[in-house]
């Protein structure tokens, strides 16, 4: 009899312990269940939870005919690997006339290097100037622009958190089509 409670009692606590414990560098957060969406990535195509957003694979050739963006993409995503090319001084009419938004992936440094002329992303002055964000975004629309920023849960990189991420972003490009943003 002493030993069915023990063995029970051990059970209960291993149950408690492994049911109580969390893993600290995920969130659970929701899908975004809001309009499909169409956007434009220069990189790698990113893994997602949505099914009804979509990605077009273009290059920056193609950006640079920028009056055409906003009737193709709801947004444009550059990818981490490109970002050191897309500070570069011919895409700033890009990223301030196009009046899409232009999510930079991995983009500790701001908005300032995309959007500044003669500002590198490679600047000294902008050394983690942003460092615990995960994502930035820029919109100009005429003389007007707003950014945002995405940081991940705990400031870990892994999977379930970079598509939170997206979830996130995707969020703040429906409310941008809506003109509900903030």
């Amino acid at each position: 009899m002493r030993k069915i409670i023990l063995n029970s009692l051990i059970i209960l606590i291993f149950i408690f312990v492994t049911g109580c414990t969390s893993n600290a560098d995920t969130v659970d957060t929701p899908l975004y269940s809001g309009k499909s969406l169409f956007i434009g990535v220069v990189g790698e195509v990113p893994k997602i939870r949505e099914e009804h957003v979509y990605f077009k694979s273009i290059s920056f050739e193609e950006l640079e005919d920028y009056s055409k963006l906003s009737s193709q993409y709801d947004a444009v995503v550059i990818t981490k690997e490109h970002l050191k090319e897309a500070d570069d001084n011919k895409y700033v009419k890009v990223y301030t006339n196009a009046g899409v938004p232009f999510f930079f992936i991995g983009a500790t440094k701001s908005f300032m290097p995309f959007v500044l002329e003669d500002v590198s992303y490679e600047h000294y002055s902008l050394t983690n100037f942003n460092s615990d964000m995960y994502v930035t975004c820029y919109l100009q629309t005429g003389e007007t622009y707003k950014t945002w920023g995405y940081g991940l849960y705990n400031g870990k990189v892994n999977e379930p958190n970079i598509k939170d991420v997206y979830s996130r972003m995707f969020t703040t490009i429906e409310s941008i089509k809506n003109g509900t943003y903030e």
